[in-house]
């Protein structure tokens, strides 16, 4: 079989140094034209909202004070085991960011941006049967990205980075028996963590209308934050008339948050695929 392709590779060859050699000069002809090629480097800024939720590991600890139901043991002691708690909602987000485009089809960037809106659960006291609504109120990320470009005007790409969240306080009601007065209270924190998270960006030349510079992307998200022990204070005016003071125990908060976002992307610099001169 071998032998065969290579005659007939040799017959082809020798067939076209015949047909060259029988015609005159070769007319002149433009050389191909290369692939499109997009630049993505530059500036840009974006702005948009998506959905979210987030889980928490949670136990009660004690903190070594004595309250007005006395002593829990030494700070730190485990009161009860981890349960897991969770939220959910939406969220708005904006930010600005940087690529650079190289070998043809990489684009690698740095970014950062903040979310804000109402993605809230609950927050327990198994100890004393209490609940409370959770809310994160602000996160914001300062990351760096890697992508690929399928297409000259569509990058898939992937980032991590630093994150940051703030969440709301809250006021503990009893699970059982009156509920009209809250019975304790827990302060609002902020969390330190990292995330991981990737999505598509594509160009919005759609269907022959034209818009250059902007661009859409949707992206999936999760972060992780530390572990936060929160004291749990008895509130002014409780249901059974208890002064104002430490209860003698903590609920700890570990959130994970995973948020799915779509924005609006505007490339300072865009000009769109340009063809490559003869």
């Amino acid at each position: 079989m071998k032998k065969i392709l290579f005659a007939l590779t040799a017959v082809a060859a020798m067939t076209g140094s015949a047909s060259a050699a029988d015609l005159g000069a070769r007319p002149y002809a433009k050389a191909p034209v290369a692939a499109p090629v997009a630049n993505w480097t530059g500036f840009y800024v974006f702005g948009g909202g998506g959905g979210g939720l987030w889980n928490a590991d949670s136990n009660v600890n004690s903190t070594g004070v004595v309250g007005p139901f006395g002593g829990f043991g030494p700070a730190g002691t485990a009161l009860t085991r981890d349960q897991r708690l969770g939220g959910s909602g939406w969220f708005g987000t904006v930010g600005l960011g940087y690529d650079w485009q190289f070998n043809s089809r990489w684009v690698a960037g740095a970014f950062a941006d903040g979310q804000f809106g109402d993605i809230r659960g609950s927050l327990s006291d198994p100890w004393f049967g209490t609940e409370g609504r959770e809310k994160l109120r602000t996160s914001y990320a300062a990351g760096v990205r890697l992508g690929y470009l399928v297409a000259p005007n569509v990058l898939s790409y992937v980032n991590a980075g630093y994150s940051g969240s703030e969440w709301s306080g809250t006021t503990q009601f009893p699970l059982v028996g009156p509920t009209a007065t809250a019975f304790s209270t827990t302060q609002s924190f902020r969390r330190d963590g990292w995330f991981i998270g990737g999505g598509v960006e594509n160009n919005l030349d759609l269907f022959g209308v034209s818009a250059p510079g902007w661009f859409m992307k949707t992206e999936y998200r999760s972060a992780f934050y530390d572990r936060i022990s929160l004291p749990t204070t008895i509130a002014a005016g409780n249901v059974f008339a208890l002064p104002v003071g430490p209860t003698g125990d903590a609920v700890t908060f570990k959130p994970w948050v995973q948020t799915i976002s779509t924005s609006l992307v505007y490339r300072f610099n865009w000009t769109g695929p340009v063809v490559a001169k003869y």
